[in-house]
Protein backbone atom coordinates (compact mmCIF):
# COMPACT_ATOMS: atom_id res chain seq x y z
CA UNK A 1 0.00 0.00 0.00
CA UNK A 2 1.21 3.51 -0.83
CA UNK A 3 2.05 5.80 2.05
CA UNK A 4 2.18 9.60 2.45
CA UNK A 5 4.25 11.51 4.99
CA UNK A 6 2.40 14.45 6.57
CA UNK A 7 4.88 16.69 8.41
CA UNK A 8 3.34 18.82 11.17
CA UNK A 9 5.60 21.87 11.41
CA UNK A 10 3.65 23.49 14.24
CA UNK A 11 4.91 23.66 17.84
CA UNK A 12 1.38 22.61 18.84
CA UNK A 13 0.98 18.89 18.27
CA UNK A 14 -2.81 18.94 17.98
CA UNK A 15 -3.45 22.51 16.88
CA UNK A 16 -4.83 24.04 13.70
CA UNK A 17 -2.18 22.61 11.37
CA UNK A 18 -2.80 19.13 12.76
CA UNK A 19 -6.55 19.59 12.22
CA UNK A 20 -5.98 20.30 8.52
CA UNK A 21 -3.53 17.41 8.13
CA UNK A 22 -5.97 15.09 9.89
CA UNK A 23 -8.63 15.95 7.30
CA UNK A 24 -6.17 14.84 4.64
CA UNK A 25 -5.27 11.69 6.57
CA UNK A 26 -8.93 10.65 6.77
CA UNK A 27 -9.34 11.18 3.03
CA UNK A 28 -6.19 9.20 2.24
CA UNK A 29 -7.58 6.30 4.24
CA UNK A 30 -10.79 6.36 2.18
CA UNK A 31 -8.66 6.38 -0.99
CA UNK A 32 -6.73 3.30 0.12
CA UNK A 33 -3.53 5.24 0.84
CA UNK A 34 -1.79 4.99 4.20
CA UNK A 35 -0.49 8.15 5.87
CA UNK A 36 1.55 9.19 8.89
CA UNK A 37 1.47 12.54 10.65
CA UNK A 38 5.01 13.31 11.81
CA UNK A 39 5.25 16.08 14.42
CA UNK A 40 8.60 17.87 14.52
CA UNK A 41 8.07 18.62 18.22
CA UNK A 42 8.28 21.57 20.59
CA UNK A 43 12.04 21.43 21.05
CA UNK A 44 14.64 23.51 19.28
CA UNK A 45 15.09 22.87 15.56
CA UNK A 46 18.46 24.40 14.62
CA UNK A 47 18.89 25.86 11.18
CA UNK A 48 21.43 24.78 8.59
CA UNK A 49 25.04 25.61 9.59
CA UNK A 50 26.23 25.67 5.95
CA UNK A 51 29.12 23.38 6.96
CA UNK A 52 28.54 20.88 4.11
CA UNK A 53 29.12 17.98 6.51
CA UNK A 54 26.14 16.24 4.89
CA UNK A 55 27.83 16.26 1.50
CA UNK A 56 30.74 14.28 2.96
CA UNK A 57 28.95 12.03 5.44
CA UNK A 58 25.45 11.69 3.94
CA UNK A 59 23.66 13.12 6.96
CA UNK A 60 23.31 16.39 8.83
CA UNK A 61 25.98 17.29 11.38
CA UNK A 62 23.15 17.99 13.85
CA UNK A 63 22.01 14.50 14.77
CA UNK A 64 18.35 15.08 15.62
CA UNK A 65 14.92 14.25 14.19
CA UNK A 66 15.97 15.51 10.74
CA UNK A 67 18.46 12.64 10.40
CA UNK A 68 15.97 10.21 11.89
CA UNK A 69 13.32 11.07 9.31
CA UNK A 70 15.82 11.17 6.44
CA UNK A 71 16.56 7.47 6.96
CA UNK A 72 12.85 6.70 6.53
CA UNK A 73 12.11 8.58 3.29
CA UNK A 74 12.04 5.35 1.28
CA UNK A 75 8.87 4.42 3.18
CA UNK A 76 6.85 7.23 1.61
CA UNK A 77 5.39 7.78 -1.85
CA UNK A 78 4.40 11.41 -1.25
CA UNK A 79 5.22 14.23 1.16
CA UNK A 80 3.12 17.04 2.63
CA UNK A 81 4.55 19.81 4.80
CA UNK A 82 2.07 21.67 6.99
CA UNK A 83 2.89 24.81 8.94
CA UNK A 84 1.21 27.66 10.81
CA UNK A 85 1.60 31.21 9.51
CA UNK A 86 3.76 33.57 11.59
CA UNK A 87 4.15 37.14 10.28
CA UNK A 88 3.06 36.12 6.77
CA UNK A 89 5.59 33.28 6.64
CA UNK A 90 5.81 29.63 7.72
CA UNK A 91 6.88 28.94 11.30
CA UNK A 92 10.64 29.19 11.78
CA UNK A 93 10.98 25.64 13.04
CA UNK A 94 9.21 24.23 9.97
CA UNK A 95 11.56 26.09 7.61
CA UNK A 96 14.66 25.09 9.60
CA UNK A 97 13.50 21.46 9.55
CA UNK A 98 12.79 21.44 5.82
CA UNK A 99 15.99 23.35 4.94
CA UNK A 100 18.12 20.70 6.60
CA UNK A 101 16.03 17.71 5.53
CA UNK A 102 15.98 18.62 1.86
CA UNK A 103 19.63 19.72 1.77
CA UNK A 104 21.09 16.75 3.64
CA UNK A 105 18.83 13.87 2.54
CA UNK A 106 19.60 11.51 -0.33
CA UNK A 107 17.82 13.21 -3.26
CA UNK A 108 17.07 9.86 -4.89
CA UNK A 109 14.61 9.27 -2.04
CA UNK A 110 12.70 12.45 -3.00
CA UNK A 111 12.90 12.89 -6.77
CA UNK A 112 9.68 12.08 -8.69
CA UNK A 113 7.60 11.72 -5.51
CA UNK A 114 4.53 14.02 -5.35
CA UNK A 115 4.80 16.79 -2.80
CA UNK A 116 2.64 19.64 -1.55
CA UNK A 117 2.20 22.09 1.32
CA UNK A 118 -0.65 23.30 3.49
CA UNK A 119 -0.77 26.28 5.82
CA UNK A 120 -2.96 27.40 8.69
CA UNK A 121 -3.57 31.03 9.58
CA UNK A 122 -5.96 33.11 11.59
CA UNK A 123 -6.58 35.52 8.72
CA UNK A 124 -3.72 36.69 6.45
CA UNK A 125 -0.31 35.58 5.19
CA UNK A 126 -1.43 32.21 3.85
CA UNK A 127 -0.49 32.67 0.19
CA UNK A 128 3.07 33.87 0.84
CA UNK A 129 3.64 31.06 3.36
CA UNK A 130 2.22 28.44 0.99
CA UNK A 131 4.44 29.71 -1.84
CA UNK A 132 7.54 29.55 0.38
CA UNK A 133 6.96 25.91 1.32
CA UNK A 134 6.38 24.77 -2.27
CA UNK A 135 9.95 25.75 -3.15
CA UNK A 136 11.33 22.61 -1.50
CA UNK A 137 9.50 20.41 -4.00
CA UNK A 138 10.03 22.51 -7.11
CA UNK A 139 13.82 22.44 -6.68
CA UNK A 140 13.86 18.66 -6.11
CA UNK A 141 12.05 17.44 -9.24
CA UNK A 142 8.97 16.51 -7.23
CA UNK A 143 5.55 16.90 -8.92
CA UNK A 144 3.58 19.49 -6.95
CA UNK A 145 -0.02 18.54 -6.15
CA UNK A 146 -2.71 21.24 -6.20
CA UNK A 147 -6.30 21.48 -5.00
CA UNK A 148 -9.42 23.46 -5.87
CA UNK A 149 -8.06 26.50 -4.03
CA UNK A 150 -4.78 27.45 -2.37
CA UNK A 151 -4.01 24.92 0.33
CA UNK A 152 -5.00 26.84 3.45
CA UNK A 153 -7.32 26.71 6.42
CA UNK A 154 -8.40 29.61 8.60
CA UNK A 155 -9.04 29.76 12.31
CA UNK A 156 -7.40 30.60 15.61
CA UNK A 157 -8.26 27.27 17.23
CA UNK A 158 -8.90 23.72 15.97
CA UNK A 159 -12.63 24.25 16.56
CA UNK A 160 -12.56 27.35 14.35
CA UNK A 161 -10.67 25.46 11.65
CA UNK A 162 -13.39 22.82 11.70
CA UNK A 163 -15.85 25.62 10.88
CA UNK A 164 -13.84 26.55 7.77
CA UNK A 165 -15.81 24.27 5.45
CA UNK A 166 -14.11 25.55 2.31
CA UNK A 167 -10.68 25.01 3.83
CA UNK A 168 -11.50 21.46 4.90
CA UNK A 169 -12.91 20.69 1.47
CA UNK A 170 -9.68 22.01 -0.03
CA UNK A 171 -7.75 19.56 2.16
CA UNK A 172 -9.92 16.64 1.04
CA UNK A 173 -9.58 17.55 -2.64
CA UNK A 174 -5.83 17.89 -2.18
CA UNK A 175 -5.59 14.44 -0.61
CA UNK A 176 -7.67 12.88 -3.38
CA UNK A 177 -5.52 14.53 -6.04
CA UNK A 178 -2.32 13.29 -4.38
CA UNK A 179 -3.72 9.78 -3.99
CA UNK A 180 -4.70 9.78 -7.69
CA UNK A 181 -1.27 10.97 -8.80
CA UNK A 182 0.52 8.37 -6.68
CA UNK A 183 -1.68 5.66 -8.20
CA UNK A 184 -0.98 6.99 -11.70
CA UNK A 185 2.77 6.88 -11.05
CA UNK A 186 2.48 3.32 -9.74
CA UNK A 187 0.44 2.33 -12.82
CA UNK A 188 3.05 3.88 -15.08
CA UNK A 189 5.85 1.94 -13.40
CA UNK A 190 3.85 -1.29 -13.73
CA UNK A 191 3.30 -0.57 -17.44
CA UNK A 192 7.00 -0.01 -17.99
CA UNK A 193 6.87 3.77 -18.47
CA UNK A 194 10.40 4.98 -17.63
CA UNK A 195 11.01 7.84 -15.23
CA UNK A 196 12.35 11.08 -16.78
CA UNK A 197 16.01 10.98 -17.77
CA UNK A 198 18.26 12.69 -15.23
CA UNK A 199 21.14 14.90 -16.33
CA UNK A 200 24.11 15.73 -14.16
CA UNK A 201 23.26 19.11 -12.55
CA UNK A 202 25.01 22.13 -14.06
CA UNK A 203 25.73 25.12 -11.83
CA UNK A 204 25.95 28.65 -13.26
CA UNK A 205 27.80 30.93 -10.85
CA UNK A 206 29.39 33.54 -13.16
CA UNK A 207 32.68 33.40 -11.29
CA UNK A 208 35.62 34.70 -13.30
CA UNK A 209 38.67 32.42 -13.23
CA UNK A 210 41.63 33.92 -11.39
Amino acid sequence: MSKVLLINGSPNEHGCTYTALSEMASTFEKEGVESEIYWIGKGDVPGCKSCRYCKKKGKCVIDDQVNALATRLDEFDGIVIGAPVYYAGPSGQSCAFMDRLFYSADKSKLINKPGTAIVSCRRGGASSSYDRLLKYFSITSMPIVSSQYWNQVHGNTPDEVRQDLEGLQTMRTLARNMAWLIKCIDAGKAAGVPLPERETPTMTNFIKPE
